[in-house]
């Protein structure tokens, strides 16, 4: 069954009329675009890890677009944007406030705690324009305009987010034409699929004294080549998800320094508290020069983004590489910061990285009894699970994949697919282990049922 008929059938079994005409109205009312108009289903309410479609039914969301890790309608988020209401609406970009103050302070002093080095914010209203303002700045303190990035990464819709990014699905098509110049890419790391043609252990760890991480001398290679790059961008952990090899962003700072390329990480998806360290690249004790966060950043309530960069980065005062309207918005800043403090008080950077240990045990054990599981991995609640319908050639499973994707919404259980055929389980931080017990069990169920004969 194909993708189209396959999402026909399981609305024509789970719809009632009222959400088929709310999806029709929808249809007729939005431009249409992959991955977001027409839409699945109809939601009515959307409360810590639960949506509620429009007839009652209850969805364990372990998707959420990766914005909703303080869990929905956090009462405290809630809470903190009423109040600002109340005090200061709006910011005019030429007047200081408070809240957006406070905010850029809070998110520098987490970037030094990381880097070793002081930073300085800017905000957007959105994760693709705040990897424009960083691709900008890049440019001018550097004087280069290249920059090299990685296949199937994805950095945002806007037109300078695009060419820096890897996807096909946001690159191609007659309405995109060409793209920035200078936007160079090279294969990303991915050991259980290397683009090098290296192997892994059974465990899926790669032997690093036989790839000689291959991908990130290539980095060093282009970087070499090119001469004349302003800045790798990338993101530290893919979303996909893949994680890099031991030692990888440490080759890659040091090809950056060695040629004067900044490194700009990509922490939209990743960071505060994801992947269980509050931003990913503290796993890998990588050091960026300039870091992007998003999506989660506004409480899963209001959009907001920052670009922070090192202090002495702060060169580009005479441009308006970063000219928002709602640059220094005080009720987006007082979301960001409730957020911020939720994180922080209710100890979910360690929660998820419990919980993700927890996850990734079972999904290991799942693997031993489902031959359809090639590959597990993630850290914290960033998780993967790829679906292969042969393990030695590790074809990939996409109609399968998408079964169970179905199968598991009709348990009660979202998620997303990845490069087709990759289960990926993005939940709140607010998950607990018995949540996530029950999610994995739906996904056990859902395993067994599409593997029948």
């Amino acid at each position: 069954m194909n993708h189209s008929a396959r999402r026909k059938q399981w609305q024509s079994d789970s719809l009632d009329s009222h959400t088929r005409t709310l999806l029709a109205r929808d249809s007729s009312a939005f431009l249409h675009q992959s991955v977001s108009t027409p839409c699945l289903n109809g939601i009515a309410k959307a409360q810590g890890i639960w949506i509620e479609d429009t007839v009652g039914r209850r969805y364990m969301d372990f998707h959420g677009n990766n914005v909703h890790h303080v869990g929905y309608a956090h009462p405290q988020v809630i809470a903190a944007i009423k109040q600002q209401l109340d005090t200061l609406s709006f910011a005019p970009r030429r007047f200081a406030n408070d809240r957006a103050v406070e905010l850029a302070e809070a998110l520098s002093t987490r970037f030094e705690n990381l880097t070793g080095a002081p930073g300085k914010v800017l905000f957007t209203t959105g994760g693709s324009d705040a990897v424009e303002v960083a691709i900008k700045l890049a440019r001018i303190a550097t004087g280069r305009f290249k920059t090299l990035s990685f296949w199937d990464s994805f950095h945002g819709a806007g037109l300078g987010a695009s060419s820096v990014g890897g996807e096909s699905l946001f690159r191609s098509g007659r309405a995109v034409g060409p793209l920035l110049p200078g936007t160079e890419h090279v294969a990303p790391f991915g050991c259980y699929r290397c683009p090098y043609g290296h192997e892994v252990d059974a465990q899926g760890q790669p032997n690093i004294d036989q790839c000689k991480l291959a991908c990130a001398n290539m980095v060093r290679y282009v970087l070499a080549r090119e001469g004349d790059v302003a800045a790798v961008v990338a993101e530290p952990a893919r979303a996909v998800p893949f994680i890099p090899p031991p030692g990888y962003w440490a080759a890659v700072r040091q090809a950056c320094n060695d040629h004067g390329t900044l490194l700009i990480f990509d922490e939209i998806p990743t960071g505060l508290g994801k992947t269980g360290r509050f931003f990913a690249a503290e796993h890998d004790g990588a050091q960026p020069d300039i870091m992007v966060l998003g999506k989660a950043l506004g409480g899963g309530v209001l959009p907001i983004a920052a670009c922070i960069a090192r202090t002495d980065l702060d060169v580009a005062g005479a441009y308006a590489f970063g000219h928002y309207t709602h640059e220094k918005n005080p009720v987006t800043a007082a979301a960001a910061l409730a957020t911020l403090d939720v994180i922080e008080r209710e100890e979910l950077v360690q929660n998820a990285a419990d919980v993700g240990v927890y996850a990734l045990e079972r999904l290991q054990e799942m693997k031993d009894r489902h031959p359809i599981i090639g590959d597990v991995r993630g850290r914290g609640l960033l998780i993967g699970i790829e679906l292969v319908t042969d393990r030695a050639a590790k074809t990939p499973a996409a109609d399968p994949a998408e079964a169970v994707l179905y199968a598991a919404m009709s348990r009660g259980l979202s998620f997303k697919t990845t490069m087709g055929n990759v289960l990926t389980l993005t939940p709140p931080l607010i998950t607990t282990r018995g949540q996530m017990a029950q999610a994995l069990d739906i996904l056990d169920q859902c395993l067994r049922e599409v593997a029948a004969p």
